[in-house]
């Protein structure tokens, strides 16, 4: 089902919709995440080239993402776009409904154990952690990260927030992201072997963070593999970066070279 906070959507808003019946002249629509409600997607706004067969672009019961181009309230009608939807707001859609999806699964969990219904828990705490993290799944993978702690500012019962940060523990796993790579490091005279061994040493230090973890080692001189683990991929750039500037620093000092190449 996956519940929205707010009735109607808003325009310019991306939304998931499901086709419930094809017409030479457009498609009709259920937006599931405001209650069903009917939407419709003109033939213009189906594709931004000619529609010889509409049902080429969609047909009954076709999960697809939609723009909200114009809500009616009174009318009870909204007006959607497919053309409008660019492959990268498709993707973030798609990826946005996915983690909804498994925030409501964790949350049905709450309503039956504590015998009431799904809406009256995304009321005590669906919409709390909205209001905390931005998104209620986001919220739920900070309580699997750090407990109930992470809970500390939601305005929810004691037992509630400790019954669903144990929930999210035991049941979501913190994805993790990895970037590696192969470093060609070459420092000439007598000291290079030492030189080699202590600009390792600073990238490894400067490389020490609480959700990261690094590893050097060598695959045969001059060559050394760089692997990096991240929960996700912005603090593994950064990490990566922090570590060829350190360990840059210290080759090129001492008239060495250095050349990085990610697998």
């Amino acid at each position: 089902m996956v519940l929205k906070r707010a009735e109607w959507p808003h325009p310019d808003e991306y939304a998931i919709a499901v086709a419930t019946k094809v017409a030479p002249y457009g498609a009709y629509v259920k937006l599931p995440e405001f209650g069903e409600k009917e939407g419709f997607i003109h033939i213009s706004e189906i594709s931004s080239t000619w529609v010889r067969n509409i049902r080429n672009h969609v047909h009954e019961n076709k999960r697809v993402v939609v723009k909200v181009l114009q809500v009616d309230t009174h009318k009870r009608h909204i007006d959607c776009s497919l053309r409008r939807v660019s492959s990268e707001a498709r993707r973030a859609k798609n990826n946005d409904w996915k983690r909804a999806q498994k925030a409501e699964k964790l949350l049905e969990l709450v309503a039956k154990e504590n015998d009431v219904s799904l809406e009256n828990i995304y009321e005590q705490i669906g919409w709390p952690l909205e209001d905390v993290f931005g998104e209620i799944y986001k919220g739920l993978e900070k309580a699997s990260d750090l407990g109930v702690d992470a809970f500390e500012e939601v305005k929810a019962t004691k037992k509630l927030r400790k019954q669903v940060a144990d929930l999210a523990k035991a049941r979501i796993e913190i994805p993790q992201v990895e970037i590696d790579g192969e470093m060609t490091i070459l420092v000439p005279g007598p000291k290079g072997v030492d030189t080699i061994k202590k600009a390792l040493s600073a990238g490894l230090e400067s490389g020490k963070k609480e959700k990261s973890s690094v590893e050097i080692y060598a695959l045969g001189s001059p060559r050394y593999k760089l692997c990096i683990v991240s929960p996700d991929y912005s603090e593994a750039e950064d990490v990566l970066s922090e570590i060829l500037g350190k360990v840059t620093k210290v080759i090129e000092s001492n008239n060495g070279t250095i050349v990085f190449q990610r697998k």
